[in-house]
């Protein structure tokens, strides 16, 4: 690793490269930090004659600490022509707007533009150049582009991305190649999926490049709106008993904690200003370090009677008298905890399950939620806390999250705990002028839950439509025959046949072997199912045009929009000219009806004529289902309560079989390896093994 002041990166490398074997490296370098002084790096290499690739990101933004326009007049073409001037060897930009960009710059002799899609391929070409190269990657920061499409400032294009959870794999490969946190955990029966957060999406659409069939595109159209906003905004906040303002004996100090690009640096200038137009003293500190990287965002808000009464602008140790919590994971940070003072600090906290960043590489990561919140009740006192899942409130009464934020506002005033008056900070969202009537229905919202939920959660379930993920199995048997009548649907009674009869095998083992004893025959249950309807073509289609899906794409979206599929079929996908991968294609709304075709040729499936069945795909699923049923067959001869938990595992492995094509041959490979160590570890534990 090398460490270097803002403006000098890559220049250490100039020293380096006399004592490594590595004959190259890139270095990335930030549109900013090249203005103010990046240039110097990149003129000290090329004097130096060192083999590397800068990468200039031109985002159009100092995103690192909140999306500020950098100072100074700067373009792409400025950048190249520079570049080209200090003597670098080779300049290519990178863009997702090839046209756009030729468009809008004159770029010097030689320097080359691309798709982004083929950044891998420009950074190998360069990899293998001599003396200094360069990339100036031109895209606006994804998230800056969300802030300023909310502000009417940016194109927002009408296309969306939406998963099809009945055929997403939960591999998490959509994660891998767009590092998106719209793309978050899905949790259903049959195992954890993936759904994107509308109201976080960018619009990068990147996602869509996962190796995966769910992906479809909506073209036109919107999201549909809760039957709240069709009234525009109908409560009636007149009927809440106004809530009492807490004494100010001093500095009354609030914390305000989130995540960079929801909202909290703008909830922060609302209290603000409010405390002002209530003649109020108060100062308003933000710390903001990584926010506009789905960082955490620290606002300060210390108020007094009149400024002179303000010592510091910064909350200290044990001085909060109210903290804001809308992140779980921000608001248990030892940070934000130091400041609380047991039985003096009130916390509302938005209990929100919203994943890190790391979730995009950890397909498995578990979100910690009872842990954060003991933390919070811990310190704060169980008694001076309260949790709400906002986000679910504001998303069914208002189709965005966004409106969580200030309903946590109106939690906290209801509940006493914010020394300004309602009608300031009413005043203070008009004066903002964003969302003004959204807003002001979210603070009265969120006093009304303030009160008590059962009103809301009744208004909710009144109006939604909806379509339950994870049904509530009151029964194993329940469970078996679920899955018993979806293997009919599946394939056919005799195929449901076969499950039915290894997993009655398995609880009959369980009692016998290991009386009292729970977990292997539902293993058995659940996995045996996962491998017999493994999702070939004929499945994919199904699940894709059963009626299921075009009700799940109702209750999102409403008005005339078209659909794309983002799909690999076999003998039509592209190969990755690099790795030989296959790849996708966006296919048109005539691909509905060519399902619906394949979808009832499922017949075909294992016979003779099945099309599809001789790829090497087909062949691994089935070879999967006849290796895992010989394995539960050795566990059930000899499971015992010795060897229950290894039974137990043994039952489970296919948990991590995930994905198509090439992303699940990488999970087979993996889960064998394992199978082969539990296989082991189970005959050990044989009672006649010490004999023999």
């Amino acid at each position: 690793a090398r460490f270097t002041q803002m403006g000098g990166e890559g220049a250490s490398w100039i020293g380096e490269s006399r004592f490594s074997k590595r004959k190259h490296v890139f270095q990335n370098v930030g549109d900013g930090t090249y203005l103010h002084s990046g240039l110097l790096a990149i003129r000290a290499a090329v004097a130096a004659r060192t083999n590397m690739t800068f990468k200039l990101l031109y985002n159009d933004a100092v995103a690192m600490t909140g999306g500020q326009p950098f100072d100074g007049p700067l373009t792409v073409s400025q950048i190249t022509n520079q570049l080209i001037a200090e003597g670098v060897h080779q300049v290519t930009v990178v863009t997702d707007d090839v046209d756009g960009c030729r468009s809008r710059n004159r770029f010097p002799d030689g320097v080359a533009v691309s798709d982004r899609s083929e950044l891998d391929a420009v950074q190998r070409q360069l990899r293998d150049a001599s003396g200094v190269t360069a990339i100036v990657y031109d895209q606006t920061c994804a998230a800056e582009k969300r802030r300023r499409r909310k502000r009417n400032e940016y194109p927002d294009p009408a296309k969306r991305v939406f998963i099809n959870p009945e055929v997403c794999e939960g591999c998490g490969d959509c994660g891998v190649q767009s590092n998106c946190v719209a793309v978050v955990p899905h949790e259903t029966e049959l195992g954890r999926k993936r759904k994107i957060d509308q109201s976080a999406c960018n619009k990068d659409y990147s996602c869509v490049d996962g190796f995966c069939p769910s992906f479809v595109t909506v073209h036109g159209g919107g999201l549909k709106k809760p039957s709240g906003m069709a009234r525009k905004y109908p409560f009636d906040s007149s009927k809440l008993p106004p809530p009492a303002l807490p004494a100010i004996d001093g500095e009354f100090c609030i914390v305000v904690t989130g995540v960079g690009g929801t909202g909290v640096i703008t909830l922060g200038a609302i209290l603000g200003m409010a405390a002002h137009l209530a003649e109020l003293g108060c100062s308003v500190l933000d710390m903001t370090g990584l926010a506009q990287k789905g960082g955490a965002v620290i606002s300060n808000l210390v108020i007094a009677r009149s400024p002179e009464e303000i010592s510091s602008t910064h909350v200290a140790s044990g001085g909060a008298n109210l903290i804001i919590g809308c992140d779980l994971v921000v608001s248990a940070s030892e940070k934000v905890m130091l400041t609380a003072a047991p039985g003096a600090t009130n916390a509302v906290i938005n209990g929100h399950e919203m994943m890190p960043g790391e979730f995009t590489r950890m397909s498995n990561l578990e979100f910690p939620s009872r842990k954060l919140k003991d933390i919070i009740k811990r310190v704060v006192g169980e008694g001076n806390t309260v949790f709400f899942d906002v986000n679910h409130y504001a998303e069914s009464l208002f189709g965005d999250s966004i409106a969580a934020n200030m309903m946590m506002v109106g939690v906290a005033c209801q509940n006493g705990w914010i020394p300004i008056p309602i009608e300031a900070i009413e005043r203070a969202i008009e004066l903002n002028g964003r969302s003004v009537e959204l807003n002001k229905q979210a603070l009265h919202r969120g006093r009304q839950l303030a009160l008590g939920t059962d009103q809301v959660d009744r208004e909710i379930e009144k109006t939604a439509e909806f379509l339950t993920d994870r049904p509530a199995f009151t029964s194993f048997d329940e469970l078996v025959t679920h899955r018993a009548q979806a293997l009919i649907g599946y394939q056919d009674e005799e195929y449901a046949k076969r499950y039915l009869e290894l997993v009655k095998a398995a609880q009959h083992a369980e009692k016998t072997g290991a009386p009292g004893m729970h977990g292997f025959a539902e293993a058995v249950a659940r996995y045996h199912y996962k491998l017999l309807a493994y999702k070939d073509e004929y499945e994919v289609a199904r699940l894709f045009t059963d009626g299921t899906f075009r009700k799940r794409l109702e209750s999102v979206f409403e008005g005339d929009y078209k659909l794309r599929y983002h799909m690999s079929p076999p003998w039509l996908a592209p190969k990755n000219s690099i790795s030989g991968l296959p790849t996708k294609r966006a296919f048109g709304a005539w691909m509905g009806g060519f399902l619906a075709v394949i979808a009832r040729m499922r017949f075909l499936r294992g016979t003779p004529f099945d099309p599809f069945g001789r790829s090497d795909d087909r062949k691994m699923e089935r070879q999967l289902i006849v290796e895992y049923e010989h394995t539960v067959r050795e566990v059930i001869s000899a499971v015992n309560a010795e060897n229950h938990r290894i039974a137990v595992e043994l039952a489970s492995y296919p948990e991590m079989i995930r994905g198509y094509g090439h992303i699940k041959k990488r999970h087979v490979e993996a889960s064998r390896k394992q199978v082969l160590g539990l296989l082991e570890a189970f005959r050990d534990d044989q009672p006649n093994s010490a004999a023999a």
